[in-house]
């Protein structure tokens, strides 16, 4: 599958050595066009109807990536958001499941990015409404960013599109392989494709609590501990997590907190 791209940066040299590595490194891309300001991007944007648009999120004047996206009127196209940003802006892209490139730009970093882009626009053709729920997260994102308001949602992948979740509906995330399968109070599960190392700096720790290197609990829903034959977190009464020896003596100092 091919996408057609847009590569939106005030940095003239950044957006042609952004060009330059997506000829070269990324064949399924095709630039189909390329722009310095907001105005330009976004009458190339509503003209070509692009698959993806490569943006920074810093423009010029003090203006905001996240600005553009809001004037765009047809919302159908994937976001790899370009940054400097590190730390915390990182936390943000993971709980808002967003792609993005570090700046300097890695090529590999480049090609896992239109990687997944790619493999989501497969999955949305069959459910194009997913796009409200992805510009919803970008929102989130934006606000958590620019207007520094603080967010307890994520924005998790699964099979069927996006869903975004409050944290604390979450009871329990097990790891699947290099995938989180995340089990609801509501008894619903997903399985999103991030790992549950993501998820441990993603996740807030006075909430969650790494019991085991395959388990992740909500401490809002433990009701008991047990340590006999093994040593065991119990959620909502009925819910047995494994909790890892080496785990243990750090689990029941912050048990004693609580």
């Amino acid at each position: 599958m091919n996408l057609r791209a847009v590569v939106v940066d005030d940095e003239d040299l950044a957006r042609k050595n952004l060009i330059m590595l997506l000829e070269e490194f990324c064949p399924e891309v095709e630039v189909i066009g390329e722009a310095g300001n907001i105005d330009d991007a976004e009458s190339i944007i509503e003209s070509s109807n692009p698959d993806v648009v490569f943006l920074d999120i810093r423009m010029p004047s003090g203006s905001e990536g996240f600005d553009l996206l809001e004037r765009i009127n047809k919302k159908d196209f994937f976001v790899v958001f370009v940054t400097a940003f590190k730390d915390f802006a990182v936390r943000a892209f993971n709980a808002n499941a967003a792609y993005y490139i570090l700046k300097p730009v890695d090529i590999e970093d480049l090609q896992t990015a239109v990687a997944k882009v790619i493999e989501t626009k497969v999955s949305f053709q069959s459910s194009p409404e997913n796009f409200s729920t992805y510009f919803e997260s970008i929102r989130n994102l934006s606000d958590t960013l620019v207007r520094n308001k603080p967010s307890n949602r994520i924005a998790i992948s699964h099979t069927k599109g996006l869903k975004i979740v409050e944290d604390n509906t979450i009871v329990h995330l097990e790891a699947s392989g290099n995938c989180t399968m995340l089990y609801f109070e509501d008894g619903s599960r997903y399985l999103d494709t991030r790992t549950l190392k993501i998820y441990e700096n993603l996740l807030n720790p006075s909430k969650f609590f790494r019991v085991h290197k395959s388990h992740i609990i909500n401490l809002n829903y433990l009701t008991e501990y047990l340590n006999e034959d093994g040593h065991f977190a119990v959620l909502n009464k009925t819910q047995y997590v494994p909790v890892a020896r080496n785990r243990v003596a750090e689990f029941v100092k912050m048990l004693k907190t609580i």
